[in-house]
C-alpha cells in the first residue's frame, strides 16, 4: 500500500500527462473538445480513473468517449514513460457530471428564490390574525400590577 499523498501526487501528474498527450499524441477525429478535469489513483497505485468533461451534445461526448476507449493504450504508455513507478496503472475513463449537476443545482436555486420571492411578495401585503407584538413585556406587567388589574 503507498502514502495516500502519494497516490494524490500520481494522480495530479496522470492528469496533466494524459492532458498533454491528447493535445500532442492523439490525432483521432473522433476526439472532441475535451477537458481533463480530475484523476484518481488508488491505495496500490495500479488503477488510475481520469475524469473528463467533453464541449458539445451527446454524439460529440458518445464519439469522444469512443475515441479515449481506443486511444487508451497510446495514452497509458505516455504515463508510463513520464511517471516514476515500477508498474504503470490502468487507465479508466469516466465522463465528468459535475457540470451536468451543478446546472441542475443552478436551476433549482433559481425556483427556490423566485418562490421566495412570491411569498414575500403575499406576506408583505398580510396583516396580524391578533395583535402586532403578542409577547408581554416586564414594563406591562409592572403597568398592570399597578393598576390592580390581572391581564397586561
Amino acid at each position: 500500500m503507498a502514502d495516500p499523498a502519494r497516490a494524490a501526487k500520481l494522480a495530479d501528474r496522470i492528469k496533466v500527462v494524459v492532458a498533454q498527450a491528447l493535445e500532442r499524441r492523439v490525432k483521432d477525429p473522433r476526439l472532441g473538445f475535451v477537458t481533463v478535469t480530475d484523476a484518481r489513483v488508488t491505495n496500490d497505485l495500479q488503477h488510475a480513473t481520469v475524469y473528463y468533461t467533453v464541449y458539445g451534445d451527446e454524439d460529440e461526448s458518445a464519439e469522444t468517449r469512443r475515441a479515449l476507449e481506443s486511444a487508451k493504450g497510446i495514452l497509458r504508455a505516455e504515463v508510463g514513460k513520464n511517471i516514476t513507478v515500477r508498474l504503470t496503472p490502468t487507465l479508466e475513463f469516466v465522463p465528468d457530471e459535475i457540470p451536468v449537476n451543478a446546472s441542475n443545482l443552478e436551476e433549482l436555486l433559481r425556483t427556490a428564490k423566485e418562490r421566495d420571492a412570491e411569498v414575500a411578495s403575499l406576506a408583505a401585503e398580510q396583516k396580524y390574525a391578533g395583535e402586532p407584538d403578542p409577547y408581554r413585556r416586564k414594563d406591562d406587567e409592572e403597568a398592570a400590577e399597578a393598576d390592580g388589574s390581572d391581564r397586561p
